[in-house]
């Protein structure tokens, strides 16, 4: 004998339909429920409307007109957020440098780098004569002591500030100690008590 679901099953069945509301795109999952509710889904702010089974098209276009404003908010927020952890996760996501991505990171570090200088430069006691923006593959910043250039990565400006400037006054310090030893330790604890804390954080970063 055919299995035959009872009109209980039948009714508790969800139904899912796709809508576009003034160019957004809308998941409808029909339930049997009372009430109308709204999600928006990781990681690229897919917008799903779970709704009564009986509930009108127009009163559910009507709902997600009214909460537009928030829908756009938060959507940007996810893919925001979804952007910076292509930078920070790029081994699972394909991330790739654009002449876009490139020309953004520069324009980041630039902005930030006259006060970044202007703060520190005084307290270290030295500054750079030189500071070249680069791609690296295998370390955040360089410094050749010797002649007082130093070389950053890229990458930074893509990144949280902190970080920037962690590698920025790092470098800096090989101004005066070339290792890493005691000398350069005691440097730069004396000018970021936390660095210890901002070079794990930034050791679980991949360099591109």
């Amino acid at each position: 004998m055919p299995y035959r679901p009872s009109s209980r099953s039948r009714s508790s069945v969800s139904t899912s339909s796709s809508l576009i509301v003034d160019g957004l795109s809308i998941t409808v999952v029909r339930k049997p429920i009372k009430n109308m509710y709204l999600r928006i889904k990781p990681p690229n702010g897919d917008v799903v409307v779970s709704a009564p089974k009986r509930m009108s098209e127009r009163t559910i276009v009507d709902f997600v007109r009214g909460r537009r404003a928030w829908i756009d908010g938060n959507v940007r927020k996810m893919q925001h957020a979804r952007q910076r952890s292509l930078v920070s996760e790029p081994e699972h996501t394909g991330f790739v440098w654009t002449d876009g991505l490139r020309k953004k990171a520069a324009a980041n570090i630039n902005a930030q780098l006259p006060g970044l200088l202007a703060q520190w430069g005084p307290v270290i006691g030295r500054t750079p004569t030189h500071i070249t923006l680069r791609l690296m593959t295998t370390r955040w910043g360089s410094c050749t002591p010797k002649t007082g250039r130093i070389r950053l990565n890229l990458q930074l400006g893509l990144m949280e500030p902190r970080f920037l400037e962690y590698v920025l006054v790092h470098e800096m310090t090989h101004l005066w100690e070339r290792g890493h030893g005691v000398g350069f330790q005691r440097r730069i604890g004396s000018y970021l008590p936390n660095w210890r804390e901002l070079r794990r954080d930034l050791n679980r970063r991949v360099v591109l």
